[in-house]
């Protein structure tokens, strides 16, 4: 059986509650924008693709149960409104607010067409929230088989394997299913050349030790949990091939916002002479913005960091700064930036992607 973060029919919407992972799999009904939101935001359910589906499928299982209206103009301040609060749960992943862009521009255009009915501009809507996680699926595993490819073609040209180090959480609880950066490590695996992966626990939310670990024993890939505070040490004395990580936000230099701890890995790949990958789809790619300088990095509660599981840790008093996300330099970027429409240098990007995205 394939794991899966969320399982979707139409009028249906059921998530996996990531927080009670690896314990218990327990699946939860999502039948509004607000259940979305507040699972998106207690962090039930992440990671920048399965954010955006979940929340667009969301919206989708309210038009389908009525909601809305009634009259056009309603109905669309109805979606307009509804995909707007879904980009304020989490700010720095960008594809939920491209997935909001691209629902209300698709309810404008049908409601414009002559004859227009609030029924067809509901089916609009959920046909391309549809259609977002059946394409989801597609660029993933060209993601993985693209990644391995140019991985291996770097690193082991005479066909051995490679060992993998991999951060945070990007396999199918963070996607409609296979992954992005463990989408790689999947492919690696499937074609009998992955050594080892070696998965960060990811502090302060563990999403390494609950989540991807949880993933690799799962699929039976050889794998080894390590400290975040590891990895250098791992790239030094352990075999280290290559880094692939996810990414929340990629700008149109190359650089990336990921989860809390990717630049110093990228700064210790750097320094061992290991390439550094970003594994992403397209649509996590934001050319409206330069520089990484202008992602907004979002900033969660410092219980998240001084409590476990309710129980306090730290002393009494301590300040917290607990960001969500860092910046990777797109000069650190040395093996390149996976997508699905291929590998391209940090520099080669803008130019590979701008027909197909803004």
């Amino acid at each position: 059986m394939t794991l899966e973060a969320l399982r979707y029919s139409r009028g249906s919407l059921r998530i996996l509650n990531q927080l009670s992972l690896p314990h218990e799999s327990r699946y939860e009904a999502v039948g509004s924008v607000r259940q979305a939101w507040e699972a998106i935001r207690a962090m039930k359910v992440r990671g920048a693709p399965a954010i955006a589906l979940v929340g667009c499928l969301s919206l989708a299982v309210e038009l389908q149960r009525g909601a809305g209206g009634p009259g056009l103009a309603a109905l669309l301040a109805f979606v307009r409104d509804s995909l707007s609060s879904l980009v304020t749960a989490r700010p720095t992943a960008v594809n939920m607010a491209r997935a909001a862009r691209d629902l209300a521009a698709a309810a404008a255009q049908e409601a414009q067409r002559e004859g227009a009915t609030e029924d067809e501009v509901r089916e609009r809507v959920i046909r391309c929230a549809e259609l977002m996680l059946e394409k989801d699926l597609r660029d993933n595993r060209s993601i993985g088989d693209l990644g391995a490819q140019h991985l291996l073609e770097r690193v082991a040209p005479g066909g051995g394997k490679v060992a993998v180090l991999t951060h945070c959480n990007t396999g199918a609880l963070a996607t409609a299913g296979y992954g992005t950066a463990l989408g790689v490590i999947r492919s690696l695996h499937n074609l009998g050349r992955l050594e080892q992966a070696f998965c960060t626990e990811t502090r302060p939310y563990n999403q390494g030790s609950r989540l991807t670990a949880f993933e690799l024993v799962y699929e039976q890939i050889p794998a080894t949990l390590i400290g975040d505070s590891m990895a250098a040490a791992a790239m030094a004395h352990r075999g280290v091939s290559a880094v692939v990580v996810g990414a929340d936000h990629v700008v149109a230099n190359g650089d990336t916002a990921n989860k809390v701890g990717t630049y110093q890995l990228a700064i210790a790949a750097k320094h061992h002479g290991i390439p550094f990958y970003v594994a992403a789809p397209s649509s996590s790619c934001n050319l409206s913005l330069d520089t990484g300088q202008d992602i907004v990095i979002e900033e969660r509660p410092g219980q998240e960091l001084t409590d476990i599981n309710g129980v306090r840790i730290a002393a009494p008093g301590i300040g917290v700064w607990n960001p969500a996300f860092d910046i990777t330099p797109h000069e650190l970027i040395t093996g390149g930036i996976i997508t699905e429409l291929g590998v391209f240098a940090p520099e080669e990007l803008r130019a590979a992607l701008s027909s197909t995205i803004s």
